[in-house]
C-alpha cells in the first residue's frame, strides 16, 4: 500500500477485534514513527507502548472514558520532550516544535498501522497530569496524543472533508 492508499483508507477507528497486534507489525509502527520529521532531527518526543488491562483502563479513565482505549489490543502514548527541544530552539521549542514533534511521529504511527492492515483513533482529550502518571512520565513530558491500536471491528465511513477551494488559498487569505 502506497501512502496516498494509506492516507485515504485511515479511519477513526473506536471499535476493535479481540485479535492481538503482531510484534512485526508493531515494530514497523514504531520504526514508522522513528522516521518522521523532526525539528533539527532532535526526535523531542518519547512513545510508550501500553499493553496491560490496568494501565489501558486508567487511561480511559485519564480520557474521560474513552473505552476504545481498554478494547484497543495496545496504546501507543505520545509525549513531546519539551526540554529537548528548548536546548536547541529556546521557548518556542518548548512551546511549538516538541508538539510538532510528538504528532508527526503520532500521524506517521496511524498511517504505519493503516499500512500493516491495523486501524487507530487519534485521542486528543485527556487529563494531562492523569495521562503523565499513567506512563510514570516526569512533568517536562507532556502528553500530546494516545493512539489505540488493534484490527478494526467495524470500518466508519470516511468522515466529509472539506473542499480543497474552501481550504487552500494562494498568495493571501
Amino acid at each position: 500500500m502506497d501512502v496516498f492508499e494509506a492516507i485515504q483508507h485511515r479511519r477513526s477507528v473506536r471499535s476493535f477485534a479481540a485479535q492481538e497486534v503482531e510484534e512485526v507489525k508493531l515494530s514497523r509502527i514504531l520504526a514508522v514513527s522513528n522516521d518522521a520529521p523532526s525539528a533539527g532531527d532532535l526526535q523531542s518526543y518519547e512513545i510508550v507502548v501500553i499493553r496491560e488491562p490496568e494501565r489501558k483502563v486508567a487511561l480511559a479513565r485519564a480520557a474521560h472514558h474513552q473505552d476504545s482505549l481498554v478494547d484497543a489490543p495496545l496504546d501507543l502514548v505520545y509525549l513531546a520532550d519539551t526540554e529537548a527541544s528548548a536546548g536547541k530552539y529556546g521557548e518556542r521549542g518548548r512551546r511549538l516544535y516538541a508538539i510538532q514533534d510528538a504528532t508527526i511521529a503520532a500521524a506517521y504511527a496511524q498511517l504505519g498501522a493503516v499500512a500493516v492492515g491495523l486501524a487507530t483513533a487519534w485521542v486528543g482529550e485527556f487529563d494531562e497530569r492523569q495521562v503523565r502518571r499513567v506512563v510514570g512520565a516526569p512533568e517536562h513530558l507532556v502528553p500530546v496524543a494516545i493512539i489505540p491500536v488493534g484490527y478494526a471491528a467495524e470500518l466508519p465511513d470516511k468522515a466529509p472533508r472539506r473542499r480543497l477551494s474552501s481550504l487552500v488559498h494562494h498568495e493571501e487569505l
